[in-house]
């Protein structure tokens, strides 16, 4: 859905082109599932379809207070009637989970936007699921797409304990293709055991705690099985990183700014009045991705993959920055 809004961003008025679906939606549901985590269920107000989606998508929540956050979505994708999300309650909350765990109630409503899909379930024969916490929430329609495809599968699904392990009861009926690793009683998944033992041609997929992702992406280095499908919460650092200036041509506006070391291209673009969606502005919600016609972008964000960043034909305009003295995008 397309439309044209006129928007304030701090004491600058933007004009966006907005074209992700944008809504309020009706908390449905909402239920304590596993000790800190809330299952939400969505529908629309006036009780229209809800857009479609595929396993791997995510939704904004526009939370008072200018809080946006991101919720993977893990129903039904054939439900175009209601959206479900987990929502695990930070330890250290920036206000977002502790207004959803605190103070949303059914039959509140809520802004939605998306949803939006960085991590789609690639076509094969066969996945490894590593879940880490509430990383559960993307496998769990992943799992449902790969039984109906009669692909083989397994998860691995890790967590403090099994009181605080969402979901368990949905993955009883999967048998042995679901091997739970609660820490207090079994320790860690062994990797090195899962990974290396992988039968060729297996999608690895994996979504929790920074510390997994990155374990998880030098094992599969280390044995050779194809870079892992990742979805991060948090974004990547990068400490050795050099902020330098450029210029930035934006082709649709016909304007060429000047990007300073110490200001992002996103925060340029909109001082000079031209909108873009964004959401997270660290990275790791592909929001305001952006489309690269000329120059070297400096990728730095979580969200593309290593193959996607070496084509160099989109970046994610918070946090990336330019290896050569110019941009041109499509903007």
């Amino acid at each position: 859905m397309t439309q044209i809004e006129n928007t304030r961003v701090g004491s600058t008025s933007v004009t966006m082109k907005v074209i992700e679906y944008e809504a309020d939606v009706l908390v449905e549901s909402k239920k304590l599932v596993a000790d800190g985590v809330v299952l939400l269920v969505l529908r629309h107000t006036d009780g229209e379809q809800l857009p479609a989606w595929e396993p791997g998508a995510h939704i904004d929540l526009v939370l008072p207070g200018d809080i946006t956050r991101q919720y993977s979505l893990m129903g039904d994708p054939d439900d175009r009637q209601r959206w479900k999300v987990g929502v695990l309650r930070e330890p250290e909350s920036r206000g977002g989970s502790e207004y959803i765990h605190d103070q949303l109630v059914e039959g509140q409503t809520v802004r939605v936007r998306g949803p939006r899909n960085h991590f789609e379930l690639a076509t094969s024969n066969r996945y490894h699921f590593i879940a880490g916490g509430i990383g559960i929430t993307p496998m769990l329609p992943m799992i449902r797409s790969a039984q109906a495809a009669g692909a083989e599968w397994k998860l691995t699904y890790g967590g403090r304990q099994r009181s605080s392990m969402a979901f368990l009861d949905d993955l009883e009926q999967h048998g042995d293709k679901v091997d739970v690793f609660p820490q207090d009683t079994r320790g860690f998944p062994d990797l090195d055991a899962i990974l290396s033992t992988l039968a060729p041609g297996t999608q690895v997929y994996c979504c929790g705690p920074e510390g997994l992702l990155t374990a998880v992406e030098d094992k599969c280095a280390q044995w050779k099985v194809g870079d892992p499908h990742i979805e991060r919460f948090s974004p990547k650092h990068f400490d050795d990183a050099v902020n330098t200036a450029f210029d930035v041509e934006l082709r649709e506006s016909g304007l060429t700014l000047h990007v300073p070391a110490d200001k992002s291209i996103l925060q340029v673009v909109r001082a000079a009045g031209v909108g873009t969606t964004a959401s997270c502005e660290e990275g790791t919600c592909g929001t305001c991705e952006t489309g690269v016609l000329e120059g070297t972008p400096d990728h730095r964000d979580s969200v593309l993959t290593a193959e996607e960043q070496a084509e160099n034909d989109y970046m994610m305009i918070c946090v990336s920055r330019s290896c050569s003295k110019k941009l041109v995008l499509e903007l």
